[in-house]
């Protein structure tokens, strides 16, 4: 038999196989949960069941404070007096003491008094002691003594005067110049300078820095501040000129 010759078998086409969809899907499963709910509502016992007989179980009861095994388990009770202890009865439970009683039957009795006895006692004291009189004083009072004060004048300065301060303490000077008196009813304050000397020792610059109130005497300062001669020096040094006035009173013209 030649098996190479022969034709291939042919089998018959089956017919195609009808999918379900997914809405016939949902509906059988529908279908399925309402049959189930009617069999468990058409079959189902609707006697409840009795509860059983609770039997053979161990009971538990709580233990108060009057048991003896649980006041064992007070920390106190060997440390400190306890109220179960051996003393109790002694210094829980006082004496009783009985309340003295005021009610006095038996009426008040007063003392007799005697009139002829009243001051007897005074008297006695009276005659038996001695009291000293203190004649009075007739000592003058005590004056006092102020020591003399020294004359105001004398205390005061008698004429103007002047000073050095600043950076131009300790410079030599060449001269000298004299602070005149100003003519003023009051104290006049002191007035203040600044000044700039080279190094040969003029005075380049003079600044009024505070003023005495009076135009007159802060004048009179620069122009007596600018004829001062210092010793020569090798830089320019800034320092103050400060005059204290002395004041007199001003004469009517």
């Amino acid at each position: 038999m030649n098996t190479g010759d022969a034709a291939p078998h042919s089998f018959p086409e089956l017919p195609p196989v009808e999918s379900w969809g997914w809405k016939k899907l949902c509906l059988l499963i529908l279908l399925a949960f309402a049959a189930h709910l009617g069999f468990i509502f058409l079959l189902g016992e609707r006697k409840t069941a009795a509860p059983r007989a609770v039997t053979n179980v161990p009971v538990f009861h709580l233990a108060d404070n009057s048991g003896d095994l649980a006041r064992l388990t007070d920390p106190t009770l060997f440390a400190l007096p306890h109220a179960a202890d051996f003393a109790p009865g002694t210094w829980t439970r006082p004496p009783a003491v009985a309340s003295p009683s005021f009610a006095y039957a038996a009426p008040p009795a007063f003392l007799p008094l005697n009139p002829a006895s009243l001051g007897v006692a005074f008297s006695a004291f009276m005659r038996t002691n001695l009291f000293a009189v203190r004649p009075p004083s007739f000592k003058p009072e005590p004056q006092l003594a102020a020591p003399p004060l020294p004359a105001i004048e004398s205390a005061l300065p008698q004429s103007s005067s002047w000073h050095i301060a600043g950076g131009l303490v300790g410079r030599k000077m060449l001269n000298t110049i004299s602070a005149p008196t100003v003519a003023w009813s009051d104290v006049l304050p002191p007035s203040r300078l600044q000044l700039l000397v080279d190094t040969d020792g003029h005075v380049l610059s003079a600044v009024l820095l505070d003023t005495s109130g009076d135009d007159a005497a802060d004048q009179t300062a620069l122009e007596l501040a600018r004829t001062l001669r210092f010793m020569p020096a090798e830089k320019l040094m800034f320092g103050q000129i400060i005059f204290n006035w002395h004041t007199v009173a001003a004469t009517a013209p």
